[in-house]
């Protein structure tokens, strides 16, 4: 099996702690066209102890994908204890994840269809590189901001595709950009500007986008699409730890994941840069209609990074059909046809 290539597919998913799994996926669904069920897993966390307690708890959650392209949304809910929302209401800036970012093909008429549906939405705004975005809370108060889509698998329905980014508020501009190019392979700065920006209010950040500046590689490329991530340092607020007594898993963005095609490789990048795997879950771990080894490290801030290397995967489960990635170059694309076929696990109403 090949290791060449990217260590990096692009963003899996984005964990989202809710109250009620199976509510947020028909939410999101109907409105963000994450349609198409990868797994629903009831199972207990075992291994991830320092972020919950010590203690493992159980939990349900329910890979979502936009078959335009994107990452998809992890939607995840504790079944045996009260998810915690923070004690202070999250800003631009806060330390950690703030905000996840969907992609479309034209802003425009996102937002037009947006305020068709009837949902509350921010008038658009340029950001630093002249692209146009505009920004919603979803109904658990999370923030959204639609924004210029770089790579698309297919066409849809919907005016965006899934995930191609997150925001995250970071104390230290510099190590920050650091981790995320060195570690993540995101190292083209899109760019850095220090300012104040109507779409984040009336204080004053230093504001970076980064993009890998080549291409991903990888079997889920050319679904995942180009990831990015935008880093806000605020200037003149203080912040808060958006997770700051709180488990993984409660309400909010509880990680950001990665798909890796060599863990193996990427673990050494972690280790030599000073950012430890803090979980591994070693060899395959199942998760229900899926299979793979995953891993979690902390950025500069204690922010959840979470990596998946795919053993498994049900491409068409109507037919029992399940791939096995670990017979494969990983280097390598899968076909686009074969990608397709989960667009028949669509969940239509």
């Amino acid at each position: 099996m090949s290791s060449k290539g990217s260590l990096l597919s692009g963003i899996q998913q984005v964990g989202i702690g809710v109250k009620n799994a199976d509510e947020a996926f028909n939410w999101y669904r109907k409105y963000f066209g994450m349609d198409v069920p990868v797994f629903k897993d009831a199972s207990i966390a075992e291994l991830m102890l320092p972020y919950t307690g010590g203690k493992p708890q159980k939990r349900y959650a329910i890979l979502a994908l936009n078959m335009q392209g994107g990452g998809g949304f992890e939607i995840w809910q504790y079944t045996d204890r009260v998810p915690q929302a923070p004690e202070f209401k999250v800003q631009p800036g806060d330390l950690g994840i703030f905000g996840l970012m969907l992609k479309c093909r034209d802003v425009n008429v996102a937002h037009a269809a947006m305020l068709k549906q009837g949902i509350k939405i921010s008038e658009i705004y340029s950001a630093p590189d002249n692209t146009l975005r505009f920004h919603m809370n979803d109904p658990y108060g999370n923030r959204i901001t639609f924004c210029n889509g770089v790579s698309w698998f297919s066409n849809g329905k919907h005016s965006n595709g899934g995930a191609c980014g997150v925001q995250i508020g970071v104390s230290d501009m510099d190590k920050s950009i650091a981790f995320y190019s060195n570690v993540l392979g995101l190292n083209e700065v899109i760019y850095d500007s220090t300012d104040t920006f109507n779409e984040f209010g009336e204080h004053q950040f230093r504001r970076v986008l980064l993009r890998p500046s080549k291409p991903l590689t990888g079997p889920f490329s050319r679904l995942l699409g180009m990831p990015q991530v935008e880093l806000l340092q605020s200037i003149n607020r203080s912040t808060k730890k958006i997770y700051e007594n709180r488990f993984w898993g409660d309400l909010g963005y509880i990680h950001v994941c990665f798909d890796v095609n060599n863990m193996a490789a990427l673990e050494e990048n972690c280790n030599k840069s000073g950012h430890p795997f803090t979980v591994n879950s070693g060899n395959s771990f199942d998760m229900g209609e899926a299979a793979g080894q995953f891993a979690y490290t902390e950025d500069p801030d204690g922010t959840l990074i979470e990596f998946v290397q795919t053993h498994k995967l049900p491409i068409l489960k109507k037919l029992g059909w399940y791939l096995d990635l670990r017979k494969r170059d990983i280097s390598k694309a899968l076909p686009d046809w074969m990608l397709a076929t989960m667009k028949f696990s669509r969940v239509k109403k």
